[in-house]
């Protein structure tokens, strides 16, 4: 039912998201002098790599976790904030390499290194939202406030996640799901 949900809700939304998708990719080519469609690798159900699909919103060059905001454009920090650079995953919804709700998929060097009975995050479709992607809405904030935001995130923030989406999964429901993507509109700021 799950899978059917996605796939109904992804059709339904494509027609009104595929015009705005279009003009932040050109917004994004001009402000960042790259093509606006920005791929990259993620750990998905059974750990499986695919693409995620994103507005690019970085300049080149190197990117510092909890100092992204300085990489981004200004145009970048707009989508952002209003998690708007998302919105392309609504195509890895429609392929099936991801659902609307579930954890969120991690770059390569988390998910993929789950243990015991944490690997039980990666039984399930990684999503676009959930209870984890909620609670660390303002993440770049969070790191951006730590001295040492790559060890912030692997020792408080990583282990919590998982924490959370693994209570997820083991009490997930249909209607719970339907509350995260009503949260998650509410609360875009």
């Amino acid at each position: 039912m799950k899978r059917f949900f996605d796939l109904v809700l992804a059709i339904l939304l494509i027609p009104v998201l595929i015009i705005p998708i279009m003009f932040f990719v050109v917004i994004a080519s001009i402000s960042t002098r790259q093509f606006g469609l920005f791929l990259q690798k993620r750990v998905g159900q059974h750990g499986k790599l695919f693409d995620i699909y994103k507005i690019r919103t970085l300049r080149k060059g190197k990117h510092v976790l909890g100092h992204l905001d300085l990489s981004a454009t200004r145009f970048g920090k707009f989508l952002r904030h209003y998690k708007l650079d998302e919105l392309p995953q609504i195509f890895n919804v429609l392929i099936g390499n991801m659902g609307f709700v579930g954890p969120r998929p991690d770059v390569i060097g988390f998910a993929d290194k789950l243990e015991n009975e944490d690997r039980i995050i990666l039984k399930v479709k990684p999503g676009i939202t959930g209870p984890a992607t909620l609670k660390y809405k303002d993440e770049e904030t969070i790191l951006s406030q730590q001295l040492d935001p790559e060890t912030y995130n692997r020792t408080i923030i990583w282990p919590d996640k998982v924490k959370i989406n693994k209570k997820y999964i083991e009490n997930y429901s249909f209607s719970l799901d339907l509350n995260f993507i009503l949260n998650s509109i509410v609360n875009k700021r």
